[in-house]
């Protein structure tokens, strides 16, 4: 996915979390130095300075990384390092980095990634996920949150009901292997000011999809400051401070704020899956990517896919030169390019794969949770931030417009220590990835749509390549071309095997058996403990519950993929 492009990050604070200050600030220490913020006053009414203190103190309160003087000295150094085109990358040089490519001879199907299943599914009764669900539906023409899109119209199913599925069938399994009949697996939700409330009119309306209502955790994510200049004046209209978002990197703040890493830690928990509102694909390889953190002993895993050289998704690589030690970590494909131009390849290539040595970061992320609440203590809960001004003139002194700082969750290895293990784990994008982040006009222009249509297709096909590899002798007709409103995908047999049918490709082998053949219009759905030994479906078939399906013949109608 595209990324903005990231100028150098600011020097870490060793900072506590913030708290709130036994003494609120007062006009004359915002006007004072460090915080210099005394134009904010100048001609104020004594209301409108008290409603302007007000919000600064409220702001303060929740910053993490030292409060709002942190925030500004952070910005100030950002800013004089955007002034003189400071390069983060200057004199490093990318090495492929250490990980493990779940695909080709080592992928789904093979006995390699069967034995990195095992291995995860060993480790479900120590997970827990956090969910990054800051986004609004109205921009892609639905009004509501993305979280509540429907994902498929076969079930009608949304995209946080399938993840709810996906958490409760991992917490049966790890109950039933570790012998814990009252495990839960916790959920934590980082909404945003525009999503929380709906956020919990959704669970409310639906029982919390299942969850307990106490292994949810929803942390809202507040606004930074607005900055007015390369002093980092705190930009204001109308009597308030501007507020604009800070960025996905925030879910870091907040889990160490809740304190949620070192508790679940504490409680014996290893592994935190850390995944987007809209793209459930991962989760039915979850097991194989916890098996690689395992073996590795990662403690941060980047889930990606094959790269194209000089696609515009970030590439994932160890930065090795200068001073300080290897760093593996994300770098945009901006800045991946003239890096690779200084070494023997001489840019972004492709390998004898036909794709970049370089696995594509699509922000799917599982960390070592005591290895995460260390490293986050150190700064409290800050992740290296960037600041991206738009400039008004040549020599960088003014802005088009107020700026603020950004920071990005991937940029999470910059905290960690000799000794930290950091990789990835690659799976072809069926296996992986999509997404719903482009409205009908946008969609027609993309290549791919990455919109509604596209993921529902996505989803389908994910679903038949695992019914195909799970079985001996299953045959699933090739899709056909489906066009909606100019949008194009490949849409066949509409399966949807829910996360109760297996959690894993090794699971699901337990009970695909027989001859399967399924038609391109057919609409198969098994939720549960389903066995199938033979199947010939050519029309519409839902199965729900336990037992087996005998060599079983449907031919029907079906069901059209409008309803």
């Amino acid at each position: 996915r595209r990324q903005r492009p990231r100028p150098a990050p600011a020097a870490l604070p060793r900072a506590p979390r913030a708290v709130a200050r036994a003494m609120p600030l007062t006009v004359e220490e915002l006007s004072a130095a460090p915080y210099g913020q005394a134009h904010l006053f100048e001609g104020a009414t004594p209301e409108a300075a008290a409603a302007l203190v007000a919000q600064l103190n409220e702001i303060d309160g929740r910053l993490a990384g030292g409060g709002l003087k942190g925030y500004l000295e952070r910005a100030r150094g950002l800013m004089r390092d955007a002034q003189q085109s400071k390069n983060p990358f200057a004199g490093l040089t990318p090495i492929v980095p250490q990980g493990q490519r779940l695909c080709g001879d080592s992928g789904p199907g093979t006995e390699t990634y069967a034995e990195f299943e095992r291995l995860g599914m060993a480790q479900l009764h120590k997970c827990a996920f956090c969910l990054v669900a800051g986004g609004l539906g109205e921009r892609l023409g639905y009004p509501g949150i993305k979280i509540g899109i429907p994902a498929e119209v076969t079930t009608g199913g949304t995209f946080f009901e399938i993840y709810a599925r996906f958490i409760l069938a991992f917490q049966a399994y790890g109950r039933k292997s570790s012998g814990d009949s009252s495990l839960v697996l916790p959920l934590a939700i980082m909404t945003s000011g525009d999503t929380h409330d709906k956020t919990v009119e959704l669970l409310e309306a639906n029982n919390y999809f299942g969850l307990d209502r106490g292994q949810v955790t929803l942390m809202k994510q507040g606004l930074v400051p607005a900055l007015a200049d390369v002093d980092a004046r705190i930009a204001a209209k109308d009597g308030k401070v501007e507020l604009k978002p800070h960025g996905h990197g925030d879910v870091h703040a907040l889990l160490h704020q809740n304190g949620l890493p070192k508790k679940w830690a504490d409680e014996g928990r290893e592994w935190l899956l850390l995944f987007q509102d809209t793209n459930p694909l991962p989760f039915r390889s979850l097991c194989a990517i916890l098996g690689v953190s395992a073996k590795n002993d990662f403690v941060m895993n980047s889930v990606a896919v094959p790269r194209l050289p000089k696609e515009a998704i970030g590439g994932i690589c160890t930065l090795q030169g200068g001073e300080g030690d290897p760093l593996t970590i994300n770098v945009e494909y901006n800045q991946l390019e003239p890096l690779l131009k200084m070494t023997p390849t001489g840019g972004d290539v492709a390998d004898d794969t036909g794709f970049s040595p370089f696995p594509g970061n699509i922000n799917v992320l599982v960390f070592k949770l005591s290895g995460m609440a260390r490293c986050l203590e150190t700064t409290g809960g800050v992740i290296p931030e960037f600041v991206n001004p738009k400039w008004a003139d040549d020599a960088k002194t003014k802005f088009k417009s107020p700026t603020r700082l950004e920071n990005m969750m991937q940029e999470f290895p910059r905290l960690c220590k000799v000794g930290d293990k950091v990789g990835f784990s690659q799976l072809d994008r069926d296996m992986c990835f999509t997404c719903v982040k482009n409205n009908l006009a946008d969609a027609v222009k993309k290549n791919p749509p990455d919109c509604a249509l596209s993921a529902e297709a996505d989803i389908y096909a994910c679903n038949a390549r695992l019914l195909q590899l799970a079985g001996q002798d299953v045959e699933i007709e090739a899709p056909g071309d489906v066009e909606f409103l100019g949008i194009r995908a490949k849409v066949g047999a509409r399966i949807v095997l829910q996360p109760s049918f297996g959690i894993s490709l090794e699971e699901m082998k337990e009970r695909v058996k027989g001859k399967v053949r399924i038609s391109n219009k057919s609409v198969l759905v098994l939720d549960g403990a389903v066995a199938i030994d033979g199947l010939d479906l050519d029309g519409a078939l839902e199965v729900r519950g336990s037992g087996a399906l005998q060599d079983k013949v449907v031919r029907n109608v079906g069901a059209g993929l409008g309803g």
